[in-house]
């Protein structure tokens, strides 16, 4: 294991350049064990701890008892700064906003029910006053946020807008910018999910990895060395990969896309003549009962989004495959078929693993993270390129 080397080559500049990597370790995971911090920086457990002390005694890390694999540890994390910042996630029936300081402890947190169909002007306004009234709850002063980051429904096309019905033309960004004079950025949800299982879940360490979120419609992010991955811009759009030649016209105008087979909608009409009128959440909690119908369409989505997550393991070599959004909360009837197109395919690696969302609130948790960060840094901007 190398401690890695630092321009001029003294000890001092040695030492600073590894207290630094530490530094940027525990920013970017939060809470984290000196065994953890090892793994991620490449440096010696020895030169962990000795650095760690350091920075105990300056004042910009502190510690805490933990508790790893049954085991007590010492977690690291940066001394709480007097700086907040928020994660918001806005979906189609619920908007959940998060607080947390530098330590990337969730200080306080509510979840908003939307009615159907909510208005932008109406849904941005209730965010704008929550935010302060939430940093106030804390403890702390509106001039104390520094960062908002906003994790939205994917488009059908393109990115940067809102994939929400009636919010075409939206200025999110701009809309709570005004209203808080703070920076506001925007991310997919799928993105926003990344983010939290690199940071905090199943995909930290993880080399090439896919997040498939199926809800309302099939979104997906492609991670590659921890980084997001967008390309010219529609990279993981996996609802728009083709499934069905002779299907349905999709929204984005192309025929037998998944989102044709998958989304809400293709599900609702599915089950119409047998159950009537269903929303995701009731045909999850159906299917949840026992419900054979709900079970078995289910069932046909897992399978519909396995052949095309098992073409994108094949192009990109995947390692680790993580499901989440509505749908996913019925991940044991989800996600065996998912695996079964994987297993299908005997080029695949036996190793890659295809596993449920482990943070709660992802899309907020991590839309919470790069809030923290100021900049996006796993890669680009939303409206960038790879």
């Amino acid at each position: 294991m190398s401690d890695g080397a630092a321009a001029p080559g003294s000890q001092a500049s040695l030492r600073e350049a590894n207290s630094q990597r530490i530094v940027e370790a525990v920013k970017l995971y939060g809470r984290i064990t000196q065994v953890e911090l090892a793994a991620a920086t490449g440096l010696s457990p020895a030169t962990v701890s000795n650095i760690v002390r350091q920075l105990l005694v300056t004042g910009v890390v502190e510690t805490s008892t933990t508790t790893r694999s049954g085991r007590r540890a010492q977690a690291v994390s940066l001394v709480r700064s007097s700086k907040l910042a928020a994660g918001v996630h806005i979906g189609r029936r619920a908007a959940t906003v998060l607080i947390a300081d530098a330590s990337q402890q969730v200080s306080d947190r509510q979840h908003l029910p939307l009615p159907t169909d909510h208005r932008h002007d109406t849904t941005l306004d209730r965010i704008a006053l929550l935010i302060p009234e939430l940093v106030e709850r804390v403890g702390a002063d509106p001039s104390d946020l520094g960062g908002v980051q906003v994790a939205l429904p994917a488009t059908p096309v393109g990115a940067g807008r809102a994939g929400l019905p009636g919010w075409d033309g939206a200025d999110v960004a701009g809309t709570l910018e005004r209203r808080l004079a703070q920076p506001v950025g925007l991310l997919t949800e799928a993105e926003a999910v990344a983010v939290a299982e690199h940071r905090f879940g199943t995909l930290r360490g993880v080399g090439t990895s896919l997040v498939v979120r199926a809800g309302h419609v099939v979104d997906g992010c492609i991670l590659i060395d921890g980084r997001i991955h967008r390309g010219s811009g529609v990279a993981g759009s996996l609802g728009h990969l083709r499934v069905d030649h002779a299907g349905r016209i999709c929204w984005c105008g192309a025929r037998g896309c998944l989102n044709t087979v998958v989304s809400s909608e293709a599900l609702a009409e599915d089950l119409r003549v047998s159950h009537g009128p269903m929303t995701p959440r009731g045909i999850v909690a159906a299917a949840g009962k026992g419900d054979p119908g709900c079970r078995q369409v289910l069932a046909d989505a897992g399978a519909a989004i396995g052949s095309v997550v098992a073409d994108a393991a094949c192009l990109l070599g995947l390692q680790r495959v993580v499901v989440a959004g509505e749908l996913a909360v019925a991940a044991e009837v989800l996600l065996p078929p998912i695996r079964d197109a994987l297993a299908a395919r005997p080029i695949l690696a036996a190793g890659l693993e295809v596993v449920p969302v482990s943070c709660d609130d992802p899309e907020a948790r991590g839309a919470l993270a790069l809030a923290h960060d100021g900049i996006d840094p796993l890669g680009t901007t939303l409206e960038g390129g790879s």
